[in-house]
């Protein structure tokens, strides 16, 4: 026999579980913000989508290493397809998302190649964390630097860029 409370639970936690899951859809990259926050238009037509990367934490832009982070992700995206694997919307209205390019995660390329930090949130070192050790003993971009500042603490020194972000 079959317990209704069991099968109505299952079928709740089933509906959680989709319904938190990652949403993936393509789109063209329209415009780069800073080193983690672009556009994106959907392939399927629509608003193009504010998005900042989940993972990583990239400079300012009006902060050392800001505009080095910024263009190396503006050469590496801007016009370029990619996969957008939404999670959440952030606090600034942003979509929360991992993107990839041709099968490549873009977050691990930033921090692989010295342009950002690997997100870390209290005692989680984040999700490319090896990737960030490996830079900083190789001393690539941003690691290079003695004196680069993770943004949070730029921002509680400084307080905020106030530039225009937006492509329009």
């Amino acid at each position: 026999m079959v317990n209704v409370r069991h099968v109505l639970t299952l079928a709740w936690v089933m509906c959680v579980c989709i319904n938190t899951s990652a949403h993936a859809w393509s789109g063209v990259v329209t415009h780069v913000s800073d080193g983690d926050t672009v556009w994106v238009q959907p392939l399927q037509g629509g608003e193009a989508y504010k998005v900042r990367l989940l993972g990583i934490d990239a400079p300012e832009i009006c902060q050392p290493w800001g505009p080095q982070s910024r263009a190396a992700l503006h050469a590496v995206l801007q016009g370029q397809v990619v996969e957008v694997q939404a999670r959440t919307h952030d606090s600034y209205g942003r979509l929360l998302a991992h993107l990839t390019r041709q099968g490549n995660d873009v977050g691990a390329w930033m921090v692989g190649q010295g342009y950002a930090w690997s997100y870390s949130y209290k005692s989680n070192a984040g999700p490319y964390e090896a990737l960030q050790l490996q830079a900083q003993t190789q001393h690539l971009g941003l690691f290079s630097d003695g004196r680069a500042l993770q943004p949070r603490w730029f921002r509680k020194r400084f307080g905020s860029c106030h530039l225009p972000t937006s492509p329009h």
